[in-house]
């Protein structure tokens, strides 16, 4: 397929894991894709991995100056932008009775002010026919022990995208919410070793956890026209984990 044919993708959190299986299949769908993370040695290996259709753009989606120059890349080589996967993300877990400033200061500077502003500086680079992707989570609808301001970081991500459904009115670009469940990244597997991969899987009816693939083609349709009449919407890709 060749649903995305022309078309240039920014994707943050894009060097491994959800991010990096996007990228993949926007190339292989036709895209041109900038990748945007903090560590530069995995975006560098990442981009060659991808190919001739990647470029890779470190920086932070929490430093307002980083973006800058991660849009002003793609004006310089692309001239404009069609689609916004804004994907980058940070999670931990502190209960009820332990949760610091510090620690929700690093959630939501990263889940919530980088997805605003990883968007509103887009935005003058996008056109009718654009597609904004947010990644929300299973989190931010079912809530889980120890992971407050995460749950709570989804859920004002779900509502980012009702909200500027609104704004965008007139514009012809479109923002929706994809919220993957339990996902075997390279990340999860470093977190929850095997036997939490085990217990992660058991949660969702299908008993399993999704490849970051499976996370990928459902960006990809976000993405494309085949969502057209889309906007607003979350699209749940977590093995019925929130749904039942």
């Amino acid at each position: 397929m060749n649903r995305l044919n022309g078309k240039t993708a920014v994707i943050t959190g894009g060097a491994t894991g959800i991010g990096r299986a996007a990228a993949k299949r926007f190339i292989e769908e036709g895209a041109f894709v900038f990748i945007f993370g903090r560590r530069r040695e995995a975006l560098d290996a990442a981009a060659a991995d991808l190919g001739p259709n990647a470029r890779a753009v470190a920086g932070s989606v929490s430093d307002p100056d980083d973006l800058d120059r991660l849009y002003a890349a793609v004006k310089a080589e692309r001239g404009t932008l069609d689609i916004v996967f804004a994907n980058a993300g940070a999670g931990s877990q502190l209960p009820l009775g332990r949760i610091t400033a510090a620690h929700i200061d690093d959630i939501f500077d990263t889940n919530v002010k980088g997805t605003i502003f990883t968007v509103q500086k887009a935005l003058p680079l996008m056109g009718a026919g654009g597609s904004i992707i947010l990644t929300g989570s299973s989190a931010g609808t079912t809530g889980a022990p120890a992971f407050s301001a995460y749950s709570a970081s989804k859920a004002a991500v779900r509502n980012l995208a009702r909200t500027w459904a609104e704004d965008l009115k007139g514009t012809g670009i479109r923002v929706n919410v994809l919220s993957p469940g339990p996902t075997a990244t390279e990340l999860a597997k470093e977190a929850l070793g095997a036997e939490g991969m085990k217990v992660f899987a058991s949660l969702t009816p299908l008993e399993r956890m999704a490849d970051p693939a499976e996370i990928g083609a459902a960006a990809a349709f976000l993405a494309s026209q085949d969502s057209s009449f889309m906007t607003g919407s979350e699209v749940a890709v977590d093995g019925g984990l929130a749904q039942i």
